[in-house]
């Protein structure tokens, strides 16, 4: 797996939206569907904090109200490098075929990309299989 700059690129320009005045902490993100469209989304906080959505499940509602339902890989853009959180893993986990075919970018302010797949974030996801 290298690293998808343009993805990179459009998630760091997502950050730039977020709307996170209660913890300060911006997060941008861009996926790749299936189909090879390119879906972004930004952090939105709400003053009752249990409604805020993250940056990754922005994007990926975006993806599917746009009628595609497979994820290929998405990129994360934080201060810090911190992957997506367990909700987020468990999301994206919903429109995966397959957990370790899809790549995850993380990068932080400084440049650095970490690279791991969904399966190497969430290695026992809860998918579809597990209500057979």
């Amino acid at each position: 797996m290298s690293a998808d700059a343009e993805l990179i690129e459009l998630a760091k320009q997502a950050r730039d939206k977020a709307y996170c005045p209660y913890s300060g902490y911006s997060v941008g993100s861009a996926l790749r569907c299936a189909d090879g469209t390119v879906y972004t989304g930004c952090n939105v906080e709400n003053a009752s904090l249990g409604l805020t959505i993250c940056a990754e499940r922005t994007a990926l509602v975006k993806m599917v109200s746009e009628g595609c339902h497979r994820v290929v890989a998405i990129a994360v853009a934080t201060k810090d490098g911190v992957a997506p959180c367990g909700a987020c893993l468990q999301f994206i986990v919903e429109f995966c075929s397959d957990p370790k075919l899809v790549d995850v970018w993380v990068a932080n302010e400084k440049g650095e990309v970490g690279e791991y797949t969904i399966a190497d974030l969430l290695p026992h996801g809860f998918d579809k299989s597990s209500l057979d």
